[in-house]
């Protein structure tokens, strides 16, 4: 359950897999204003667990460019993949009580399974009795049945029965990869984040991430989902769908692109004008209630 008493504590968590585009600029600027309207702090994590999928050089640059936009961080950045001894203790304590199991079933095996509303395949537990030898197993937590439900800032009331939507679920990758679900609980914890504001494409992540804060006795955020910036085709825009990289010298257009997608309503002229007198306009006028209860919007560029 969210603590309402504790300093407000926010954090923008980027994967580098490419540089900073609009639809990360969107996440950092709403969390980075809903952290300071509240007169909290406002961290960046590098979650760059996934190092196959890492573009060289990309973190840095978008510390850069995240500098060149005017953010200030308060604090050192962490980086995911620096972190393996932490996520090992967090997966001993899951391992202690019985809660995780080991699973050999293949992408295809769990494919064949019965589709959630959403159209997923949910993992159907065949491992939780026992595991075909000679393969290398990942490790799943067992999602019992039960609706795990949220109030969303943003999206309202959110329910999700894990047992029939998602089924047990992979904290440790068969490679000994650990799962962004695992990682991300663990890293909030440990910066002791108590506002998550980020994308509504992970909307449908946090029962699961709610789930093992329960199991690891930890206090859960209060959540902000954003609408997610959308290219022409209803995709998500990301290095995958060729999302445009942003030009520092064009800091102040893209910040006020980003607070009228985000509903603030900054007055035309100020698109014109530099990045601090933006900023500070941002800083003045934040508003959780103007942004729009949509879980994604075209980006109209």
């Amino acid at each position: 359950m969210h603590d309402s008493t504790k300093p407000y504590r926010g954090r923008f968590a980027p994967s580098p897999t490419g540089p900073l585009h609009f639809g990360s600029l969107v996440a950092a600027v709403g969390s980075y204003l809903d952290a300071r309207w509240n007169k909290g702090r406002w961290l960046v994590r590098i979650e760059d667990l996934d190092r196959a999928r890492e573009a060289p050089g990309a973190a840095d640059a978008i510390l850069r460019a995240l500098e060149g936009f005017g953010f200030e961080w308060d604090e050192e950045t962490m980086f995911q993949s620096r972190r393996n001894e932490a996520y090992h203790a967090a997966l001993s304590r899951l391992q202690d009580q019985k809660a995780i199991f080991p699973c050999t079933c293949t992408r295809r095996e769990i494919s064949d399974s019965t589709l959630s509303p959403a159209g997923e395949a949910v993992y159907p537990g065949t491992c939780r009795m026992g595991i075909s030898p000679g393969r290398p197993p990942a490790m799943r937590v067992c999602a019992s049945e039960g609706v795990i439900a949220f109030d969303d800032v943003v999206q309202g009331r959110i329910e999700q029965n894990l047992a029939r939507e998602v089924g047990d679920f992979v904290v440790r990758r068969a490679d000994g990869q650990f799962a962004y679900q695992l990682a991300v609980v663990v890293d909030d914890f440990e910066q002791d984040i108590t506002d998550v504001v980020r994308g509504a494409d992970l909307l449908a992540s946090t029962p699961r991430q709610i789930l093992l804060q329960r199991l690891l006795d930890h206090p859960t955020p209060r959540y902000a989902h954003l609408p997610v910036a959308t290219n022409r085709n209803g995709e998500k825009l990301s290095k995958q769908t060729l999302a445009a990289p942003l030009e520092i010298n064009e800091a102040g257009v893209w910040i006020w692109r980003a607070l009228h997608f985000l509903g603030q309503e900054p007055p035309v002229e100020l698109a014109a004008g530099s990045t601090p007198d933006i900023w500070s306009w941002a800083l003045g006028n934040w508003c959780t209630a103007r942004i729009p209860r949509q879980r994604s919007i075209r980006d109209p560029s």
